[in-house]
C-alpha cells in the first residue's frame, strides 16, 4: 500500500517553522489479556518511542494482563468501562454509560476498585466509555469516585468535563467500521489529521488537547497495523512530542 504523506508533512512543517508544540498520545481500546496482537502493540510502541495507553475493561480482564504491563513500561492501563456491554435503548446507538440508568454509578465504582485490584498505582484513572459515548450527568460523579479525566472521541469543547475531571480526546481512528472494518482509505485519513491540525493553528479548536490517536489492537489487519505505525512515525519525525498524560493531569 504506497501513501501519499506529503500534505501531513507539509502541515508540519508549518508547526515546525512556527515552533508550535504538538503533543500526542496513542489510545488503545478493549484490552483483557496478553494476546499476540498486544504483543504487535507493544513492540510498535517500543520501535515508535511512544507509550499506549490500554483501555482496558475491568470485568473481562484477565490475570496475564497486569502481569504483561509490569513488565512493559510502554503499557498504562487506563478503564474502558466496567464489562463493555450497551444498555442503550432500543433504536438508539451502542453505548454503556451513554444514557441515565440506576446501576451506572455503581459500575464506575466497581471498575475502578477492580482495576485498583489489578494494578494498583501502575493504572491512570481515566474513564473511557465504550463505544466513546458518555452521558453528561455522570461527569461530577465520576470526579467523586476518583477519576481524573474521561477520553472519547473529536476535539474537546472545553478541558474540564467536571470540577476535578479533565477531557483528554482521542482524534483519529484508523478503521473503517461502517465499511468492512479494514483501513479507511489513507488519503482521507490523512486529510482529516491535516483539517484538524490545522483547526487547532487557527483557533477553532484546542490547540493544547494532546492529539490523540485511537486504535483496537485485537481487530487490525495488516494494512491498519502498517497505517497506524507510518502515521504516528510520520507524526513523531515531524516535529510531534509524545504527551505525559500522568503530568496533563496534574
Amino acid at each position: 500500500m504506497n501513501i501519499d504523506w506529503s500534505p501531513l508533512t507539509k502541515e508540519l512543517s508549518i508547526w515546525r517553522a512556527e515552533q508550535r508544540p504538538l503533543p500526542i498520545w496513542w489510545r488503545d481500546d478493549d484490552a483483557v489479556e496478553r494476546t499476540p496482537a498486544l504483543d504487535r502493540l507493544t513492540e510498535i510502541a517500543s520501535t515508535l518511542g511512544l507509550p499506549v495507553h490500554i483501555a482496558v475493561i475491568p470485568k473481562l480482564s484477565q490475570a496475564s494482563l497486569p502481569v504483561f504491563c509490569a513488565d512493559h513500561d510502554n503499557l498504562i492501563p487506563l478503564v474502558h468501562g466496567w464489562q463493555h456491554v450497551s444498555h442503550a435503548p432500543e433504536g438508539q446507538k451502542k453505548a454503556e454509560f451513554g444514557h441515565p440508568r440506576d446501576t451506572a454509578l455503581g459500575d464506575a465504582d466497581q471498575a475502578i476498585t477492580r482495576m485498583k485490584a489489578l494494578f494498583a498505582d501502575r493504572f491512570l484513572p481515566i474513564f473511557v466509555p465504550p463505544w466513546n459515548r458518555l452521558d453528561g450527568a455522570l461527569m461530577p460523579e465520576l470526579s467523586r469516585l476518583g477519576y481524573v479525566a474521561v477520553s472519547t472521541y473529536l476535539p474537546r469543547k472545553s478541558k474540564w468535563a467536571a470540577h476535578g475531571l479533565m477531557q483528554i480526546n482521542t482524534h483519529v481512528d484508523p478503521i473503517f467500521w461502517r465499511g468492512g472494518r479494514g483501513v479507511v482509505p489513507p488519503d482521507d485519513l490523512i486529510a482529516h489529521i491535516v483539517k484538524l491540525l490545522q483547526d487547532r493553528r487557527n483557533g477553532i479548536t484546542d490547540a493544547t488537547e494532546p492529539m490523540g490517536f485511537l486504535t483496537h489492537h485485537l481487530v487490525h489487519d495488516q494494512d491498519i497495523w502498517n497505517f497506524t505505525q507510518s502515521c504516528l512515525a510520520t507524526l513523531l519525525d515531524g516535529g510531534a512530542t509524545p504527551a505525559d498524560l500522568a503530568s496533563e493531569l496534574t
